[in-house]
């Protein structure tokens, strides 16, 4: 699909609500659709093994199902994990999961009847979290950003929840996500297929953000499918399907539909028919200020070096 430059930023936007009834609504069946997810978030993970860092509380933003959060725990079992997501079955979900990997409590106090309280699960659009300044030590975010219209403010928000040396570590979908999707629906009427941002566009909006040094990296993944309906069945089962407020509402009947599976057909290879996904993976820490909230610049003095 088309980059979301800021040239034509405008032109794209998202129906939310129905997005979040999607989302909903795929809560029940999401985990049998993720395996996209699944074999993001693997790589997401050995990227940390190049990476120092000590998270004492740890933000799982787009959770889903909370299907990372086991992940999470087992490389950083220190650390407080939460979950937060737009969508309330969604975020149950990840809740049963969060309660399954918090500590549990000792002899003694369960012997004297406490039990600490069950982690924070959160309801939440990724642009107005319900979290203090600075409370974060590492966001992780496994393909949330193209349910966003714009990921600036999004971006805005992570950075203010994140202490300073604090981590975002994101996946998101690029713009030939899809393609051959794409280029076999007509278009003449709206948008048919998701758009998704462009690296340098993300990157753009990191800085933008206040986040310093984004690293990001792109690569392509290929997944087959033995016809069509395979592909819009994963789609819809994973809430992905597209939410556009300029989609139209038909495919110029059977016509139409059998025109889009004709010009998909002859994509064929091997017996099956492929379907493109641009992954990009990133990063980007959250600097010390250079200025304060009112605009006044920051001085740091160091110790002067002691005379011998």
């Amino acid at each position: 699909m088309n980059s979301t430059a800021p040239s034509d930023a405008g032109h794209f936007s998202l129906d939310h609500r129905l997005l979040r009834r999607r989302f909903e609504r795929a809560a029940s069946h999401y985990d049998e659709a993720d395996v996209v997810m699944r074999e993001i978030s693997r790589r997401m993970d050995e990227r940390l093994d190049y990476i120092r860092i000590e998270p004492r509380r740890i933000l799982d933003l787009g959770c889903g199902t909370g299907a990372d959060l086991p992940r999470l725990a087992q490389r950083f079992p220190q650390a407080t994990l939460l979950a937060a997501d737009f969508a309330a079955p969604m975020v149950a979900r990840a809740g049963v999961r969060l309660q399954a990997e918090a500590p549990q409590p000792g002899l003694l106090r369960r012997l004297l009847g406490g039990t600490p309280p069950p982690p924070p699960h959160l309801v939440a659009s990724a642009d107005a979290l319900p979290l203090a300044r600075g409370s974060l030590g590492l966001v992780w975010s496994n393909l949330m950003f193209p349910a966003l219209d714009d990921p600036l403010p999004a971006l805005k928000e992570i950075h203010r929840t994140l202490e300073v040396g604090g981590l975002l570590m994101f996946s998101t979908l690029g713009p030939d996500s899809l393609k051959e999707l794409r280029a076999c629906l007509p278009g003449a009427a709206g948008e048919r297929v998701h758009r998704f941002i462009d690296m340098h566009d993300l990157g753009d909006a990191l800085v933008g953000a206040g986040f310093s040094d984004p690293v990001m990296d792109m690569e392509i993944l290929t997944l087959t499918y033995a016809d069509l309906d395979g592909l819009l069945h994963d789609l819809r089962a994973s809430g992905a399907a597209n939410a556009a407020s300029t989609r139209p509402r038909g495919l110029s009947g059977r016509a139409g539909w059998a025109k889009a599976r004709a010009a998909y057909e002859a994509l064929r290879q091997n017996g099956r028919l492929p379907a493109t996904l641009e992954i990009i993976q990133g990063h980007a820490w959250k600097a010390a200020p250079k200025t304060t909230e009112d605009g006044r610049s920051i001085v740091r003095f160091q110790p002067r070096p002691t005379a011998r």
